[in-house]
C-alpha cells in the first residue's frame, strides 16, 4: 500500500563505515538538489535496528532508499541486504550497493543478489545522481527533483 508521501522529503538510510565516502554521498546528494534525509549508521547490526525498528530506532521512518556498502563491521552488508529482501515490508525498498571497484560490480552481479543499483567508489557524482533519479520510478511523487 503506497505510503502519503507528496511534498516530504526522501528518506535516505546510508549503511556506510566509511566517514570520506560517507561524507562524499552526503554532498553529492545535497549538490544534486535532491530533497531528503540522510541517516548515516556505520555497521550492519545497528542498520538491522534501525530498519526493523528496535530499540532507541522504535519511531523511525521506513526509508525510501538504501545505500549499502557490503565491507560493514559486526554484520556484513551482504547479510543485512539478505534481511532486507526476506522481509516483507522491506523488501520493496530499493538498494544501491556501494562499491570498491569495476570489479566488484561484475562479481556482485554474478552473485545475483537483489539489489536495484551499484556505484563504485570513489563515488562519482554523475553516476550517483543519475542512479538515483533513474531510481525514481520507485517514488513517483516521492523524489524531489531539480526542474532542468
Amino acid at each position: 500500500m503506497p505510503r502519503e508521501t507528496i511534498g516530504r522529503p526522501m528518506e535516505i538510510l546510508l549503511v556506510e563505515d566509511n566517514w570520506d565516502d560517507a561524507r562524499l554521498a552526503y554532498e553529492f546528494l545535497k549538490d544534486g538538489c535532491i530533497q531528503h534525509r540522510l541517516t548515516w549508521l556505520w555497521d550492519g547490526e545497528e542498520a538491522l535496528e534501525f530498519l526493523h525498528r528496535r530499540g532507541k530506532y522504535a519511531r523511525v521512518p521506513h526509508p525510501d532508499l538504501i545505500l549499502l556498502d557490503l565491507g560493514l563491521p559486526r554484520i556484513g552488508g551482504r547479510d543485512v541486504l539478505a534481511d532486507v529482501k526476506s522481509d516483507f515490508e522491506l523488501r520493496d525498498i530499493p538498494v544501491v550497493v556501494m562499491t570498491a571497484s569495476k570489479d566488484h560490480e561484475d562479481m556482485l552481479r554474478n552473485e545475483q543478489l537483489q539489489i536495484d543499483g551499484f556505484v563504485s567508489k570513489p563515488v562519482d557524482l554523475e553516476k550517483f545522481l543519475g542512479l538515483i533519479k533513474d531510481l525514481q520510478r520507485f517514488w513517483h511523487a516521492d523524489l524531489i527533483l531539480p526542474a532542468i
